[in-house]
């Protein structure tokens, strides 16, 4: 499955917008923290978000023994996440996540799996660390887009944040958005390894302007990954952006989103720092497989009014 959405062109490099950057970490904690006590939704409204959470689901496998079968039943759950029972007991219609995420070695398998129905998304650029030579995540980049995934979730080089070295961290963020191709390409920024709120930040606008189409919190091996103090920076970097450029980039919490109703928490504060056209599988993404089985089972009560044992809903 191809993108016929735009990519996003990027701008030039201007040092003084990141040398402007100001963040309020104080503020932004204490907001953060009331976030999970005041968002709350029941019933069938509850229902409805979990369903469109699931739509956003990057249903991923990156284990060290992954194999083509693992990755074939992986897409067969995101081609049918939900029971068709359950689904037209709460009246909604079949759907399915919004894509699959594999390394590049599972990418042809996805890809035949998948036969066009749901995008394929490939970590690249020495995934988890990015720390080998250029010359070879860019090379992997091409490999996984001739291979047939269309999206790219790339790594940057997390020494160039925390030494102040943004020109470089944007020229290698380019690199990499050329290699993408027509691939839509998500900027994994590792925040839980940046050390602060404002180099998040800064990192978040770099990778923009460099040409991503998606800023990602983490790539899920770190110890800290994606936290709301964090996804409420980085959203407030993507309006930011589209004040400055009109692209509107899209945004994936990866790790830490195991539960129904953190998911729902998310949903709300994407709502109100970016609006209602962030909730679409386009612009926003949840990069936590384990996710999908808490959601399944919280429907499943909805419907029934018992919960089931967790491993029914286990995905691979």
């Amino acid at each position: 499955m191809t993108h016929d959405l735009p990519r996003n062109a990027g701008l030039p490099f201007d040092r003084s917008v990141v040398d402007g950057v100001r963040v309020n970490t104080p503020a932004t904690l204490r907001r953060a923290a009331t976030l999970p006590g005041r968002r709350s939704v029941k019933t069938d409204w509850q229902a409805a978000w979990l369903a469109r959470a699931i739509s956003m689901i990057d249903l991923t496998t990156l284990a060290g023994d992954d194999t083509e079968g693992r990755v074939r039943r992986l897409c067969a759950k995101a081609l049918r996440p939900v029971r068709g029972d359950l689904l037209e007991a709460i009246g909604l219609p079949d759907l399915t996540v919004g894509a699959v995420c594999v390394y590049h070695e599972m990418v042809p398998a996805a890809v035949a799996a998948l036969d066009g129905r749901l995008p394929v998304a490939a970590v690249s650029t020495g995934f988890p660390a990015g720390l080998s030579p250029l010359r070879f995540r860019l090379a992997e980049i091409e490999a996984s887009v001739e291979a047939g995934a269309s999206e790219i979730d790339i790594v940057i080089s997390r020494r160039h944040v925390l030494t102040g070295n943004w020109q470089a961290l944007y020229d290698e963020t380019r690199a990499m958005r050329e290699a993408c191709g027509d691939a839509h390409m998500k900027a994994i920024l590792a925040t839980g390894e940046l050390g602060t709120l404002k180099n998040v930040m800064k990192a978040s606008m770099v990778c923009m302007a460099a040409g991503s189409d998606f800023i990602k919190t983490s790539t899920g091996k770190e110890s800290v990954n994606a936290t709301l103090p964090v996804s409420l920076i980085m959203m407030r970097a993507i309006r930011d952006y589209e004040t400055m450029s009109g692209f509107k980039v899209g945004y994936k919490p990866a790790g830490g989103v195991s539960k129904a109703k953190d998911a729902i928490t998310y949903l709300a504060l994407l709502k109100e720092e970016l609006g209602n056209r962030w909730l679409r599988p386009d612009l926003f993404r949840f990069g936590a497989s384990s996710l999908l089985a808490d959601i399944e089972r919280q429907l499943e009560h909805h419907v029934t009014g018992r919960y089931s044992v967790g491993h029914r809903h286990a995905v691979g």
